[in-house]
């Protein structure tokens, strides 16, 4: 298998929406910077505050939820606590239970990412964890953030 060419970070006009996340402490690493893994919790909360703030997600008692069954992140410069992190969003797929979003950490004001990668959710009901049809209501949200990515 050849390897995959690295990807060159995405500028904030490839997002759709942002979020911003407040780094922690325990983010950073002994090297001084924010963890690896530190960005999937960035990309995963970003996702789900975007869904909250549509009034299409209540993490507790929704009876309809998403579910990561695929991630990737690439890294290009590093971030730090206390640095506030920008995270951009966008839909790139809608399936019939599932969605791609492309997802990026910016510094505060940085034009390019620091890091970038994909979310994959697939929809299920929260009694039996089955794959379910996207409703409706957040079929057009999500179209809204493929639409918005789209057009720039």
């Amino acid at each position: 298998m050849a390897p995959r060419a690295r990807p060159a970070p995405l500028g904030r006009d490839a997002f759709a929406a942002f979020v911003t996340v407040t780094s922690r402490w325990s983010d950073n690493d002994s090297y001084g910077h924010i963890n690896n893994a530190a960005y999937y919790l960035f990309f995963d909360s970003a996702i789900n505050a975007l869904l909250v703030e549509a009034g299409l997600l209540d993490p507790a008692t929704s009876d309809l939820i998403g579910l990561t069954v695929s991630n990737s992140c690439d890294y290009f410069s590093s971030l730090a606590y206390p640095d506030a992190v920008e995270v951009g969003v966008a839909v790139e797929h809608i399936g019939a239970s599932s969605v791609g979003y492309r997802v990026g950490a910016f510094g505060a004001g940085a034009p390019a990412a620091s890091a970038q990668g994909r979310f994959v959710h697939v929809y299920v009901t929260r009694a039996d964890q089955r794959p379910a049809p996207i409703p409706p209501a957040h079929r057009a949200h999500l179209e809204q953030l493929r639409r918005a990515a789209i057009a720039t």
